[in-house]
């Protein structure tokens, strides 16, 4: 077996957003999805990661889990050996963003999760092809599974998220971007700034597809996973 490979879910996601990759990705690698449900800020989120990930690995995040894994390289350094973010941001959140989670926050605990969700990961963040269907109820699913509480602590974790430039900006260990080129939520403006904080940074940017590019490009998301996975390791 390569290196083992911690993948880290977005907000109110669970290891169905990264299936298409775990059944490839399991047949060469170790695998496992990180759980980011109990705490409520980045730097708890990236504690427990680190709790129960091997002693070095490669680290893999979506969304809020891409910032939860910047978070990890930030305490880790010497740990993670190869990074991949995937519609996500290295910024920390306005004081307008921050604002605006807080009645999303208050509809949740009234039992209006469901509605929030719509609103939160409205349909046109992804790409208006067959899979967006699906999407929309996979994401409804794992919403309800997962429950008000949690997205309560993940909207406050968000809220006060510390801006990763210096992380990106000083590590050496190669780096995989993935965006989806219709997505609306973290637009692909937003990779590109990220690679270009990156020494080494390569860089995807994938048509047809969304806010959620394991699910809507799967093939294309699995096969760049591979070549990062399989390419050489960068010295510090």
């Amino acid at each position: 077996m390569s290196e083992p490979l911690v993948l880290v879910p977005g907000m109110m996601s669970d290891a169905r957003v990264f299936m298409p990759q775990i059944v490839e990705l399991t047949k060469t690698h170790s695998v496992q999805v990180a759980p980011v449900s109990q705490a409520d800020s980045i730097r708890e989120m990236a504690h427990d990661v680190l709790r129960g990930a091997p002693e070095q690995f490669a680290l893999a995040g979506h969304s809020m889990g891409g910032v939860v894994a910047m978070e990890v390289l930030r305490q880790a350094p010497d740990r993670v050996s190869k990074l991949a973010l995937i519609s996500t941001s290295a910024t920390t959140e306005s004081p307008a963003q921050a604002a605006e989670r807080e009645p999303l926050m208050v509809r949740a605990r009234a039992g209006r999760l469901a509605e929030v969700m719509e609103e939160t990961l409205r349909a046109d963040v992804f790409f208006d092809g067959p899979a967006r269907s699906q999407i929309l109820n996979l994401i409804q699913e794992m919403a309800t599974r997962l429950g008000a509480d949690v997205f309560v602590r993940q909207s406050r974790a968000l809220q006060s998220r510390p801006d990763q430039q210096r992380t990106l900006r000083t590590t050496r260990i190669p780096v995989l971007v993935l965006g989806g080129e219709n997505d609306r939520l973290t637009p692909p403006a937003r990779h590109e700034f990220i690679a270009g904080l990156v020494e080494r940074a390569d860089l995807r940017i994938l048509p047809n597809a969304g806010h959620l590019p394991m699910v809507e490009a799967a093939d294309a998301v699995t096969e760049a996973l591979r070549n990062w996975l399989s390419g050489p390791l960068i010295l510090r």
